[in-house]
């Protein structure tokens, strides 16, 4: 349709046209209404040099069994993060549809380029999946997949579950997150999947950038969304991998999706109100911690120095906590840069 503006005292007529709108090029490989168990693919276009006509497959599982809530649970986001694919995997295989009430739609590597390349970010356009929200349809591939879920799964979704530990340049204690929000309400509900999840560690957390973040797209819907930072240093353990597997299952259960009893063990609560959890560094060099991760810290106290590399004879430089808390994240290289994240306070509640 087109729209003719007439501009008065002048012959010139403006034509503004109307553009249509964008159609994600994801194609689902499953029925997300059908009930039983589908292992499939989103299936994502992609002509490249070795594949004219080629797709990228991200793996999908979709467990139905009647009416009732959906859960949302993805690993993957960035792809050198592994405690939620193995969880993920795992539940895809072996969760049987007849103990489901409702749906569970299961995607363990949701940046898949990435979780193939071993990286944060996609090989094929550098992009940080996590930082790109809404995306676009017609975008790049990173685009395109974030646009996916912004437009057709976290819409289907009440509870949202997405994995995260430190990946290769951090590490972390293990622990399950939800976010202040504006909406005490909805904030009430996030805290409450995040106690059931029930990591060694759970925290309240102020993001200082969520924009962009897959967190807000989903918190922006309305969706009780729970995030995790299970260890770190591009690898799982078998104990955070153990950490994974049981708090799926416990969110599951809290959002009446599996019947059973929530696995509690011992917690410890911590805050992140503000900025001053975290210390960035300011030069380069040689990484030499002064506190192990789990570590009680006073303001002030050295968390970490920096060595300078390029020749001896020259002191560290030394960086110290903002505030009194407990160090819940670390830079893990033993190399540092100049903006790295050298570590994080948390502080203890309750």
């Amino acid at each position: 349709m087109a729209l003719n503006t007439s501009v008065v005292g002048k012959k010139a007529v403006q034509q503004v046209r109307s553009t249509p709108l964008a159609v994600n090029p994801i194609v689902p490989t499953v029925d997300f209404d059908a009930d039983g168990v589908q292992h499939g693919h989103l299936r994502l276009p992609y002509s490249r040099d070795d594949s004219a006509w080629g797709s990228i497959m991200i793996p999908i599982t979709v467990i139905r069994n009647g009416a009732g809530p959906t859960a949302l649970l993805t690993g993957g986001n960035h792809g050198d993060e592994y405690e939620g694919p193995i969880a993920l995997f795992d539940l895809a295989l072996n969760l049987d549809p007849e103990q489901v009430t409702g749906r569970v739609i299961i995607v363990p590597a949701m940046n898949y380029p990435a979780f193939c390349a071993c990286r944060r970010t996609s090989p094929i356009d550098g992009a940080n999946m996590n930082r790109l929200f809404p995306g676009r349809a017609n975008g790049t591939v990173s685009e395109k997949i974030a646009d996916y879920f912004q437009t057709a799964l976290l819409p289907l979704a009440d509870i949202v579950l997405d994995f995260h530990s430190g990946g290769r340049t951090l590490d972390f204690v293990p622990f399950a997150a939800a976010h202040l929000l504006d909406d005490k309400d909805q904030e009430a509900e996030c805290m409450a999947a995040m106690e059931a999840f029930n990591a060694p560690y759970s925290v309240r957390m102020l993001e200082i950038d969520n924009v962009g973040m897959y967190d807000t797209a989903a918190e922006n819907m309305g969706k009780v969304f729970v995030t995790t930072e299970l260890g770190g240093g591009g690898t799982a353990t078998a104990w955070s991998a153990s950490i994974a597997r049981k708090g799926v299952r416990n969110l599951l259960v809290h959002a009446g999706i599996l019947d059973g009893e929530i696995a509690l063990e011992q917690t410890v609560y911590l805050d992140m109100p503000s900025a001053d959890c975290f210390v960035f560094a300011e030069h380069e060099g040689l990484v030499e911690p002064c506190i192990g991760l789990g570590d009680l810290v006073r303001k002030g106290d050295p968390i970490a120095r920096i060595h300078p590399f390029h020749r001896t004879g020259s002191p560290p430089a030394t960086y110290v906590a903002k505030m009194d808390g407990l160090l819940a994240g670390r830079h893990f290289q033993g190399l540092a840069k100049m903006g790295d994240c050298l570590g994080v306070v948390a502080v203890p509640v309750g």
